[in-house]
C-alpha cells in the first residue's frame, strides 16, 4: 500500500502543508485568535454603556439618572457633529413647549436602545410612575450566547476556507508550474489525483473542527450538547462538500489570480449570507429559499442544531441532502473538466 499512487499524493499533500507556515497559521492558529477575540467581545457580559449627547444642562441631569448611559453635555451643533462621526449613539435637544428631540439613526440598534433608554429616564423625572410594578430576572444560560452562536459559524468557514483556498490555490500552482503534466507520466489516474486532496482534507479537518470546538468549550463554556459521532460525520460531510468545490474552481485556472478571483467570487456570498456572525434571518424573505441553497447554510444550520441543541442528524435531512447534492455535483463536474496542462 506504500507505494499506491494514492498514498503517495496524499503524503505529498501532508509534506506541501506542513513546509508552508502560512498555510499552518491560517489552519491552527487563526481559529483560536478570531474565537478569542470575538468571544472575549462578546463572551455575554452585561450591555454596554451607551454614550449620549446632550444639548441642554436640564436634559443632561435628567439622563444621568440612567446608569446603562454615558451623557456628554453639548451644544447643538457639537452633538449632531458627533453623531454623524459615530462618537454618540443619540442625540438629546430641547424642542418647543419643553418637549425633548431625540436625534439617532434607527437603522443603529444601540440608537434605538439608547432612545429607550433616554426617553425612560426623561419620563421618571418628570414625575411619571408606572402602574404596573416590573423587576428584571437575568438568564444567562450557556447555548444563548453569543459566542455559542459564533463557535459552529467559525468551523463552517474554516473548513470552507481552507478547502476552496488551500486545494484552488494548490492545484493551479502545481498546474503552472508544469507538475501536472510530469505527473500524467507517472502510473496515477485522475481519480487518484483528485482523491489525495480529498484524503488529506480528511486529515486537516481533525485540527480544523477540535480547534474552534474545543477553545470555546475551555474558554468560554461553549456547550457540546450532541454526539461528538454526530459532529464528526457532518464534518466530514462538509469538508467533502468544500473540497469537491474547490476542486471545481481550480478544475481549468492557469493562473494564480484566476483563481483567487473564482474563490473570492465562491466564498465571499457565503461568509455574508450564510449566517456566520449574525443570523441569516435578517436578510429578506425573498432571498431566503436561496440562502437555505447554500452550502454554508445548511453546514451551519445542522452544526448549531447538534452541537448547541443536542439534536440528532437524522432532524436535519434537508441540510444533508443540499451538502450531498453539492458534493456529487461539483466533483463530477471537477473529475470531468479537470485540465492538467
Amino acid at each position: 500500500m506504500s507505494s499506491h499512487p494514492l498514498v503517495q499524493l496524499t503524503l505529498t499533500r501532508i509534506r506541501e502543508f506542513a513546509r508552508e507556515p502560512e498555510a499552518v497559521f491560517w489552519a491552527v492558529f487563526f481559529p483560536i485568535l478570531l474565537a478569542a477575540g470575538l468571544g472575549i467581545a462578546f463572551a455575554g457580559k452585561p450591555q454596554t454603556v451607551l454614550k449620549i449627547a446632550a444639548a441642554s444642562t436640564q436634559i443632561a441631569q435628567a439622563l444621568k439618572t440612567e446608569p446603562g448611559l454615558d451623557v456628554a453635555e453639548m451644544s447643538v451643533d457639537e452633538a449632531r457633529l458627533a453623531l454623524r462621526n459615530g462618537k454618540v449613539a443619540l442625540v438629546a435637544e430641547p424642542g418647543d413647549g419643553g418637549a425633548v428631540v431625540y436625534r439617532y439613526d434607527d437603522t443603529n440598534p444601540e440608537g434605538r436602545t439608547a432612545r429607550m433608554l433616554a426617553d425612560a429616564a426623561v419620563q421618571r423625572q418628570a414625575g411619571r410612575t408606572d402602574p404596573v410594578a416590573a423587576s428584571d430576572s437575568i438568564a444567562r444560560d450557556p447555548g444563548s450566547r453569543y459566542i455559542d452562536f459564533l463557535i459552529p459559524g467559525l468551523v463552517g468557514i474554516g473548513i470552507m476556507s481552507n478547502a476552496v483556498w488551500g486545494l484552488g490555490f494548490s492545484i493551479v500552482d502545481t498546474r503552472r508550474r508544469k507538475l501536472t503534466k510530469r505527473l500524467m507520466a507517472t502510473p496515477m489516474s485522475r481519480v487518484h489525483y483528485l482523491m489525495s486532496y480529498l484524503a488529506w482534507r480528511m486529515i486537516v479537518l481533525v485540527v480544523e473542527v477540535a480547534i474552534p470546538v474545543g477553545f470555546g468549550a475551555i474558554a468560554f463554556g461553549v456547550p457540546i450538547r450532541g454526539g461528538l459521532v454526530d459532529i464528526l460525520a457532518l464534518s466530514v460531510l462538509g469538508s467533502l462538500t468544500f473540497s469537491a468545490i474547490g476542486l471545481l474552481v481550480a478544475s481549468r485556472a492557469q493562473t494564480i489570480e484566476m483563481v483567487s478571483g473564482l474563490t473570492n467570487l465562491v466564498v465571499l456570498p457565503m461568509w455574508i449570507f450564510s449566517g456566520v456572525f449574525f443570523s441569516a434571518q435578517r436578510f429578506p424573505d425573498l432571498v431566503q429559499p436561496l440562502i437555505r441553497l447554500l452550502p454554508l447554510t445548511a453546514f451551519i444550520d445542522a452544526m448549531r442544531g447538534v452541537q448547541l441543541q443536542g439534536n440528532s442528524l437524522f432532524h436535519y435531512g434537508q441540510e444533508l441532502a443540499t451538502l450531498t447534492v453539492w458534493l456529487v455535483v461539483c466533483f463530477g463536474l471537477a473529475l470531468k473538466i479537470f485540465r492538467w496542462r
